[in-house]
């Protein structure tokens, strides 16, 4: 299915103040709004990720899974600032005639919700049933949720956290460090920063996964080997493989998006801020994830007022939320059969 385009053609104003002239949003839809419009199930995908939700979450968006087209109208925006269609660094800057490059301005988690808002009032969606995301995913839509909490009516946030952690912010660091020392990142080319992209991808799957992952996945069959490593390869092809899909300007800047995320700022607090949302919520962390350690979404689970918590072991660690579809269908179908009614409600996972 293609990408569709929302073109908001008024000025869009940042968080930061900077007004964008216009806005642009690649989307996706599957399945049609019914007669009550009570069956919007909308997708907040994560970091270089796309709108294309049926391709990159099969076994829990599908036709034959539990998110599918004949029961369900699902939405899903490209982020702003992100590299699949939605206004970011390689578009025209009206000013100059050029791609903004690194002219374009610092992206909020807040903006990118807002922008979905305004997709939302085109494609005449009232409420959203279910609102879901996992990682920087989760993180917008934990901002939704709080931005509008009579909108949102059931919410599900997966490995993500209120507030990026000094360790996540590291990690984006390490990686802008990668990309800056390409010297062609400042060209002013489409192309720029590609080794420097590489070098970046090949940093952020240290956190994705960890120790057991590649120690299984990676070890060496030949106990003579002295170079060129399975794991050494395997960074290398995943490097390419994202340069060939992405660059290294949106890459740079949904680091800084993520790092800015702090649903408490301007709020008095985080804990004010989780105490707004009012969706049925369901908080899943995964055992094994470095980046987001399931500390922060019990955290999550404690200051949201009507949640449930669910937690499950992955041998992928943080990139879990993509894969162990099985065991998200499992928690996520018995949270729908869960009666929360403002009370904590603790699930187990389903084996």
């Amino acid at each position: 299915m293609n990408t569709q385009l929302y073109k908001y053609q008024q000025t869009f104003e940042l968080e930061s103040g900077y007004k964008l002239p216009e806005l642009e949003l690649g989307y996706h839809t599957y399945g049609t709004l019914n007669k009550n419009k009570d069956n919007v199930v909308w997708v907040c995908h994560a970091f270089t990720a796309n709108s294309d939700v049926l391709d990159w979450w099969k076994g829990l968006f599908g036709k034959e899974d539990y998110f599918n087209p004949t029961e369900h109208f699902i939405v899903c925006a490209n982020m702003l600032g992100s590299a699949y269609g939605s206004s970011g660094p390689l578009s025209i800057n009206p000013t100059t005639g050029q791609p903004y490059y690194l002219a374009f301005p610092h992206v909020s988690v807040r903006d990118m919700v807002k922008a979905q808002q305004l997709l939302a009032k085109h494609l005449g969606v009232e409420s959203v049933h279910t609102l879901i995301g996992g990682s920087l995913g989760g993180q917008q839509a934990m901002e939704w949720a709080i931005i509008e909490p009579d909108f949102i009516k059931n919410l599900i946030l997966i490995a993500a956290n209120a507030r990026h952690s000094p360790w996540g912010i590291a990690f984006n660091e390490s990686q802008r460090l990668a990309i800056s020392a390409d010297r062609t990142f400042y060209a002013g080319s489409p192309n720029g920063g590609k080794k420097g992209l590489k070098a970046a991808r090949s940093i952020a799957l240290l956190s994705y996964r960890g120790y057991k992952t590649y120690g299984i996945s990676q070890q060496e069959d030949n106990d003579a080997a002295i170079d060129n490593f399975k794991s050494a390869s395997y960074q290398n092809y995943q490097g390419d493989k994202l340069v060939n899909r992405f660059n290294a300007y949106s890459y740079w800047y949904l680091t800084k998006t993520m790092d800015s995320h702090n649903v408490g700022r301007n709020r008095n607090s985080i804990e004010k801020a989780l105490s707004l949302i009012k969706a049925r919520t369901l908080v899943i962390g995964i055992k094994s994830d470095l980046l987001f350690p399931i500390e922060e979404q019990q955290y999550l689970f404690r200051h949201i007022p009507k949640s449930a918590f669910a937690e499950f072991d992955s041998y992928y660690g943080h990139d879990g939320f993509l894969i162990e579809t099985e065991a998200l269908t499992n928690i996520i179908t018995s949270f729908f059969k869960t009666d929360v009614k403002g009370k904590i409600i603790q699930l187990q996972q389903i084996a």
